[in-house]
């Protein structure tokens, strides 16, 4: 076990409502969400001393502690790479805790991303940013390859070839999703769950991707506060430990497009995998219930292979008869994922982790001791294992 493993836990989630538009700024979610976690914890505004988010995030640091009252910062932090981020934003918390750095720190994200910016449309920012990622866009995006799905479907369509997999076993992602979010009040489609028959019926995106294998754009927030586990042990709810946090990118790694490699899936979440195990000194076998970055299906069943729950190219049959839904052998995403509950860039799903820790979800699995989390694929990304 790494010395990181155990010194740090969630003490408190929070979030806004999930909707298409909230009607009010990026910066009032993000306070909303943050006042929200600090009440669930127990603590005041004037109890954090740090704060992390994604460079993405609109929200300056300081503008936040202003607005909610917050006094000395000692420790803010922003990690790049989109979605990515997410796990690596408590990652970060959890260091700065265990260290001394800081005492408690708050993880936010907050966006407009369905009435404000779209994410899933086609935008020439991405080529256009003021760094090399924007030089490594501007090698696809005057080809047409200018939106998530577009560059999502050349892998996934590779995927298909490789291992004789089907759209149906994307579909069978997208069906396990949406059971567990009709469950969920609090899932945009919350009620709404659908058959393996409606994903195959719902419109190409781009071929092999349906739109029921994409997710949503949503607004709201999500906040995590971390502090250590010592002191999370007097707060008011039950700690979720961190038992393990990594980051990771694999060689010759571009950001969306990573197609010029041998292995054309996502071996960052290999580098993630094998570090989270390393850390926590568990296996895949020690899991009860994973929360994997569901932007879009096929990176599920990659995901899968990746962290070791089964082989290469066997990830089709791992999921199949049910086995990622509630009762099954690894229960996924049990609050509805992103194509579900919502797109918070994997926020809500970290905060997800924290109630089956708790034995709070609406989809609770039975006798949770250790939960993996992960963040956003196609990209540089991170991980969590939660434990009670």
């Amino acid at each position: 076990m790494s010395g990181l493993s155990g010194k740090a836990a969630i003490a408190g989630i929070g979030a806004t409502e999930f909707s298409k538009e909230s009607g009010r700024s990026e910066l009032q979610l993000s306070v909303e969400a943050v006042q929200a976690a600090l009440k669930d914890a127990g603590l005041s505004p004037k109890d954090v001393d740090g704060l992390t988010t994604f460079t993405m995030d609109t929200t300056s640091e300081i503008a936040l502690a202003r607005e909610l009252g917050m006094g000395d910062l000692r420790f803010f932090s922003r990690i790049n790479y989109g979605g990515g981020a997410a796990c690596a934003t408590v990652q970060q918390a959890a260091m700065a805790v265990a260290t001394g750095v800081a005492d408690v720190v708050v993880a936010f994200r907050g966006f407009n991303e369905r009435s404000g910016e779209r994410f899933g449309r086609f935008s020439v920012s991405a080529a256009q940013q003021v760094n090399t990622n924007g030089l490594d866009n501007a090698w696809t995006y005057p080809m047409g390859l200018g939106t998530p799905a577009a560059t999502v479907a050349m892998q996934a369509q590779r995927y298909l070839h490789e291992y004789g997999a089907t759209s149906e076993d994307f579909g069978r992602v997208a069906v396990a999703d949406r059971k567990h979010a009709a469950n969920n009040p609090n899932a945009f489609f919350y009620g709404k769950p659908i058959t393996l028959e409606e994903h195959q019926a719902s419109r190409m995106i781009v071929e092999p991707l349906h739109l029921l294998d994409c997710c949503q754009e949503s607004d709201g927030a999500v906040a995590i506060v971390v502090t250590t586990a010592e002191r999370a042990r007097d707060l008011a709810q039950t700690p979720a430990v961190i038992s393990a946090a990594a980051q990771g990118s694999a060689p010759d790694q571009f950001v969306m497009t990573s197609y010029y490699r041998d292995d054309i899936g996502v071996p960052e979440m290999g580098v993630v995998g094998r570090e989270l195990w390393r850390q926590s000194g568990l296996a895949p076998a020690d899991i009860q219930t994973a929360i994997l970055y569901d932007h879009f299906t096929p990176y599920v069943l990659m995901q899968l292979e990746e962290l070791g729950f089964c082989g290469k190219g066997e990830a089709p049959g791992f999921i199949a008869d049910g086995a990622i839904e509630l009762g099954g052998r690894l229960p996924l995403n049990t609050h509805g994922g992103q194509l579900g509950e919502a797109y918070i860039h994997g926020m809500n799903g970290i905060a997800e982790g924290v109630r089956q820790i708790r034995g709070a979800s609406f989809n609770q699995v039975p006798d949770v001791a250790h939960v993996l989390v992960t963040a956003g694929t196609g990209v540089p990304t991170s991980g969590l294992i939660l434990s009670r």
